[in-house]
């Protein structure tokens, strides 16, 4: 069941992914007919485009984003039992040593970060070290290495980035299309004129449309990897009741008072717990189902 659960949840991220690729091509197709009369060559800009943001977002190291949540870097000496839980999840799942950072924050939480398992990091807070047993500890731990292992920030980045690519070159073509295209032309007749605004107000509402879904698809990547992340930890620890359980108290503990916003995707549980009415823009699946789902395994 276990297995079954992963290979399932992998393959729907190449799913998703497919679909942003699909969302991204369309964009640049559409455009290229614009401005270049060439379908091919609006797609090729595009992968350019994606290529070029995607090196940005992944320049900015594990450090930075530890500095904006206030995380401590911490040694064996410091925190033991944390070293040896993290050294020993990570001996298991193959992957080198990620470092050690505390967060001074009562609340529990959790996160890693880092493009690749040989630049990682982990964060937890102080409230997690008080709250959680070495049972639970075990699974959060787990369910952080699982991400590093999975290359998830990786996978979230380029989400991030095919998203403001598409809306990039959305707002690109609309712009260009209303200031440079002529539509708008005073040499124009009425009837002109309004066709203008028509094709116009089409484009914008089409832009808008694939940017929304590709949102939308980019938060239902977040989530299926937390699901993959979570059965990574029962596969790591052979033990969902202490995942279960550390769910359960993190998700009734108070919101974080030193997360950053920016942020907040990485960590174990949202650190604001918001949750929409219709879960679509939600970056964590809620408690309840991901509960749901390790009780199966």
């Amino acid at each position: 069941m276990l297995y079954q659960q992963i290979t399932k949840n992998k393959r729907k991220t190449v799913i998703l992914l497919a679909i942003f690729v699909i969302i991204l091509a369309i964009i640049g197709a559409v455009s290229g007919k614009i401005f270049y009369n060439s379908p091919i060559e609006g797609i090729m800009w595009s992968i350019f485009a994606s290529v070029v943001y995607l090196l940005i977002g992944l320049a900015n190291p594990a450090s930075m984003i530890m500095r904006m949540n206030h995380a401590i870097e911490i040694k064996e000496q410091d925190d033991p039992e944390l070293w040896h839980v993290v050294e020993d999840m990570a001996m298991v799942a193959q992957v080198p040593m990620p470092r050690v950072f505390i967060i001074e924050d009562d609340s529990p939480n959790a996160f890693a970060t880092g493009k690749n398992p040989q630049n990682s990091c982990i964060a937890v807070t102080m409230g997690l070290r008080k709250m959680l047993t070495r049972e639970e500890l075990e699974g959060v731990i787990g369910h952080e290495i699982s991400h590093i292992k999975n290359y998830d920030i990786l996978v979230s980045t380029v989400a991030i980035v095919l998203v403001a690519v598409i809306s990039f070159i959305g707002n690109l073509t609309c712009n260009v299309f209303l200031y440079f295209g002529n539509i708008f032309s005073d040499k124009d007749d009425d009837r002109n004129a309004n066709w203008g605004w028509l094709i116009y107000l089409f484009m914008r509402i089409f832009s808008s449309l694939l940017v929304f879904s590709a949102t939308l698809v980019q938060f239902a990547l977040s989530r299926n990897r937390e699901y993959l992340a979570d059965a990574g930890s029962v596969e790591l620890t052979r033990n969902p009741k202490g995942l279960i359980s550390a769910l359960t108290k993190i998700s009734t503990s108070a919101p974080m008072t030193v997360a950053d916003k920016s942020s907040a995707s990485l960590y174990f549980e949202n650190p604001f717990h918001k949750h929409g009415l219709t879960h679509l823009f939600d970056t964590h699946p809620t408690t309840k189902k991901r509960i749901e789902r390790l009780e199966k395994m």
